[in-house]
């Protein structure tokens, strides 16, 4: 599962980067230091994925650490992607992958 998970999240960067949607340069710190969900009020979901989610689920699974039992991403990249200009849909593929790994996880 692990490996599965891994290169799922590999093909989410090299989508983001074939859509155009991976950014060059960071959010600031203020910007990434939301204590709202998915960075909602400072962040759009692209770079909630490459600045926060990506990164921490790399950390957690090249320390063995514990994955998180839920996640729930995909819905809300069908609705970021309803009124973005590039094509989501496999990124919201890649998500839907990520959300049923992620619940197969065993506490």
């Amino acid at each position: 599962m692990t490996a599965q998970l891994t290169n799922t999240l590999l093909s989410i960067e090299a989508e983001l980067k074939a859509i155009g949607l991976w950014a060059e340069t960071p959010p600031s710190e203020a910007a990434l230091a939301s204590t709202q969900p998915f960075c909602v009020d400072t962040l759009s979901l692209p770079e909630w994925l490459q600045f926060i989610f990506l990164p921490r689920m790399r950390m957690l699974l090249d320390a063995g650490l514990a994955l998180p039992s839920e996640c729930g991403i995909a819905p809300i990249a069908e609705e970021f992607f309803k009124h973005a200009a590039a094509n989501g849909q496999y990124i919201i593929a890649l998500l839907v992958q990520v959300d049923q790994l992620l619940s197969e996880v065993e506490l």
